[in-house]
């Protein structure tokens, strides 16, 4: 079986199993749509949306040394959205009808994200990095300019043209 289908097929069985849930997006780190049960307009939208919640949650856990991020929760007025990392590179982002049993929920969507992390981790295209950068790590080593030479390049004496003073 292969991801997209057993994807597929754990939140059909999430949403048997959780009536509350209004919808479902299951999108990558990067806030790319991998799949959705929302109009896609709407899925396209959380999917970039859960990918920044993600990363202001990350970035909170890391700043309190309180362990990994977990999940992200936004409660609304007609209910809430939940945002739960998949594996390493992916999100599910659950919406939620007022009421909804949270604790409940949380337990079926994390047996999910355990079931579905590695089918798609397994499946996700190699990226241009080996590993992702060390964040504690100096900037001049993280960043992709620091391969670069420190010399300044000659400029050609034939130019003479200079930009005007702002």
């Amino acid at each position: 079986m292969n991801a997209e289908t057993m994807m597929g097929t754990e939140l059909r069985g999430l949403r048997r199993r959780r009536p509350e849930i209004a919808g479902t997006v299951l999108a990558g780190t990067d806030g790319l749509l991998i799949s959705s049960d929302l109009p896609t307009t709407d899925a396209t939208h959380l999917a970039a949306l859960a990918a920044a919640s993600f990363g202001l949650g990350h970035r909170m856990a890391a700043t309190v040394r309180q362990g990994e991020f977990h999940e992200s929760v936004v409660h609304t007025a007609a209910g809430c959205v939940v945002t739960y990392p998949a594996g390493r590179d992916a999100l599910l982002t659950l919406v939620a009808d007022p009421g909804a049993d949270l604790a409940a929920l949380r337990a079926e969507a994390r047996g999910v994200v355990h079931r579905a992390g590695p089918a798609l981790a397994a499946c996700r295209r190699p990226t241009l990095l080996p590993h992702p950068p060390d964040p504690h790590a100096p900037l001049a080593t993280r960043t992709p300019m620091a391969t670069l030479p420190n010399e300044r390049p000659h400029r050609d004496p034939r130019i003479t043209w200079r930009r005007p003073p702002i």
